[in-house]
């Protein structure tokens, strides 16, 4: 039996592409196989795995997958599958995911020694693509805070490339208070603008980005809140050795995350490990 775009299931996801059938409900969808197979990998997460027969058929070891973990496989027609999901040409699976927010308090306890914070980001693909670098570049905590975006919008979703199923999500209502608690945590708290009086490459240079770190990003239109950046422990620029004005957010939040990532993996007396191959013996 294939279920079609007027099936109740059907119906009830569909009305997850609205941010306040998501809020209702705590679930939304990841669209594509690379999503539902990060998904999948996150235990507890997918409610529910819509597909195709044609698309079940091409990944049959994600739909045994879910089966395996008691999550139930619906077979739905080609209209149906195009209603559920947001992408031009759909790859041919939807699955229902539960919300994956992280209180805080409980993130921070992990002592994350890199955070990614976007504060008022509206935009969904510069968030998600923000939420992958951050995965990339080794972050274990991601927070969307006050008026941000949505991270279960679909495109934020998509953007992600799995990521979203990776790290720690943290959803805060009041940038302040993350500042506040970023620091609490041992975390120096560095905000990102065009005219900071702190050079990225100084920092880097002088051995302050290696210590645990939450880095700052504003929206790409008006950058951060005042509030914000005078609240952090230094105002960041990223040096253009170019002609270009500036950078996107994406390019910027890429060099800083990584810029960090390289600082902690360092080794403290700053010389590069080699790895020869044989065991290294004293």
């Amino acid at each position: 039996m294939l279920f079609t775009p007027r099936t109740p299931r059907v119906v009830a996801a569909r009305r997850l592409h609205r941010r306040r059938d998501r809020e209702a409900t705590g679930r939304f969808l990841a669209e594509g196989p690379q999503a539902v197979r990060e998904a999948l990998a996150a235990p507890g997460v997918v409610t529910e795995l819509f597909g195709t027969p044609a698309a079940l058929d091409r990944h049959a070891e994600l739909a045994a997958l879910a089966a395996g973990g008691d999550v139930p496989v619906s077979a739905v027609t080609d209209d149906a599958l195009a209603a559920l999901a947001e992408t031009v040409t759909p790859q041919g699976l939807v699955a229902v995911c539960r919300h994956l927010d992280v209180p805080l308090d409980r993130a921070l306890a992990r002592a994350p020694r890199l955070v990614a914070v976007l504060a008022e980001i509206r935009d969904p693909g510069n968030a998600g693509t923000v939420l992958r670098t951050a995965d990339a570049a080794g972050a274990g905590l991601v927070i969307f805070a006050g008026d941000a975006v949505d991270p279960y919008n679909g495109k934020c979703v998509r953007a992600s490339a799995g990521s979203l199923f990776h790290v720690d999500v943290v959803r805060a209502p009041d940038p302040a208070q993350v500042v506040g608690a970023l620091r609490a945590a041992g975390l120096a708290v560095l905000a990102t603008t065009g005219y900071g009086e702190d050079d990225l490459d100084d920092l880097a240079d002088a051995g302050r980005l290696a210590a645990p770190t939450a880095w700052l990003f504003g929206s790409e239109a008006h950058g951060l809140p005042a509030a914000l950046t005078d609240a952090a422990d230094a105002r960041v620029r990223v040096p253009l050795h170019g002609r270009a004005e500036s950078l996107n957010l994406a390019a910027a939040a890429a060099v800083c995350l990584y810029s960090s990532a390289r600082a902690q993996r360092r080794p403290r007396d700053g010389r590069a490990h080699v790895t020869t191959g044989e065991t290294d013996r004293p």
